[in-house]
């Protein structure tokens, strides 16, 4: 045998076995070896069984949270809240007669519902007012106005210093605020009005709160209440001629404004001889 073998425990079996003996009751070995049973288990066996070891108990583990490396999905975009409908362009003001511009012919027909509303009694037409419009300014140079009837360029007659044949001198009234003059006076606005008179008859056209003599609708409107003062009829000619005298006292001037307002009531233009000149 190699150096490394064991011994053989034979002996030590055979001296387990006789002092096991000593322990166990004598009875117990006669009655197994008359009755030929097995030899007592834990005799028989080689080696005493291991005692089973208790199941351990599970341990709850915590389970850390997987965080998912796919990225969540983008929000979807929000529809936009469709935009307004624009409002609609308003329509387009109509053409007066005779080639009245549409911003002028608005005003004076502003005009005239408002001195009906003031002084129903007085009865002026727009085409009468428009007859004004026409001789002191062409319809404002042929409507040179935006579409609040604000004159583009304002209006200035002739400085009323005494230099121009037919003028009477007018010295300053207001200081220069309407006319830029402050020395002398000038007719101001396509109507025409000296300061101390718009002063006076001024009133405001356009609902704006202010009474201007360079907006066509304040300037209609104040052409209506001028010539309306002082118990005028204009369904009158010899009253209406009275009114138009005030504008301007010439019998020529009352003449082209009449004529001008009756074209315009029906669409025929006047003659020639129905439009002296104005000196």
């Amino acid at each position: 045998m190699g150096r490394h073998s064991k011994p053989t425990n034979s002996k030590l079996r055979r001296n387990s076995v006789i002092a096991l003996t000593g322990l166990v009751p004598g009875g117990l070995l006669s009655v197994a070896a008359t009755s030929g049973a097995s030899p007592v288990p834990f005799l028989a066996a080689k080696s005493a069984p291991i005692a089973e070891e208790a199941t351990p108990k599970p341990v709850a583990v915590p389970v850390p949270a997987i965080t998912s490396t796919t990225p969540a999905p983008a929000p979807a975009p929000e529809t936009p809240a469709p935009a307004p409908a624009p409002a609609p362009a308003p329509a387009p003001l109509p053409q007066g007669p005779l080639g009245i511009p549409a911003i002028n012919f608005a005003a004076y027909q502003a005009g005239a519902r408002i001195m009906a509303e003031r002084n129903p009694g007085c009865g002026i037409t727009w085409e009468q007012i428009a007859g004004i419009g026409m001789v002191e300014s062409t319809h404002a140079n042929n409507g040179a106005a935006d579409a609040d009837g604000n004159l583009l360029v304002p209006i200035y007659g002739p400085r009323l210093d005494g230099s121009l044949s037919g003028n009477n001198v007018v010295t300053d009234t207001d200081g220069g605020a309407l006319d830029g003059d402050p020395v002398y006076d000038r007719a101001v606005g396509p109507t025409q009005f000296l300061p101390e008179t718009w002063k006076r008859y001024g009133i405001d056209g356009n609902g704006d709160g202010k009474a201007d003599p360079q907006n066509l609708f304040d300037a209609a409107a104040s052409t209506g209440n001028y010539l309306c003062d002082g118990g005028t009829n204009m369904r009158d000619i010899a009253s209406a001629t009275r009114a138009i005298l005030r504008y301007n006292n010439s019998m020529a001037y009352v003449a082209n404004v009449t004529a001008w307002s009756l074209a315009y009531s029906t669409g025929i233009n006047p003659s020639p001889a129905d439009l002296p000149r104005i000196h």
